[in-house]
């Protein structure tokens, strides 16, 4: 009963600080729609526990319980490599940005040393 207790306020919590982080424009449309539909997952787990163990036999896993992990761990990892694809493409991004500033201030100050003489 805890557990389910818990899993409720925490999927009732994630809600509130999304939307929180939405209002605030700390969090993009994207990644508030992303987990959003893990509350979405989250708040039906609180109230039926065991909702997940008949497709956990169905799969071979010992429990219900056991397959959301599971697929939790799947997920964060999924995640992961999408932020770290996200901030590489950043990278290329900035640095692209900071060798063209590089050129336009070498052809300012090579204009601004000509118009000088």
């Amino acid at each position: 009963m805890k557990l389910t207790i818990l899993t409720g306020v925490t999927g009732l919590l994630l809600f509130v600080v999304i939307i929180e982080l939405l209002r605030r424009r700390q969090l993009g449309e994207k990644y508030a729609i992303l987990w959003l539909a893990v509350g979405l997952v989250v708040l039906p787990l609180a109230a039926f526990p065991r909702l997940f163990d008949g497709p956990a036999r169905a799969l071979g896993v010992a429990s219900g319980i056991s397959l959301v992990l599971f697929l939790g761990f799947v997920f964060l990892l999924l995640v992961c490599v999408h932020l770290s694809w996200e901030v590489n493409r950043l990278e290329e991004e900035t640095r692209t940005l900071a060798e063209d500033m590089a050129l336009l201030r070498t052809e300012t100050e090579e204009r601004a040393a000509s118009d000088q003489q």
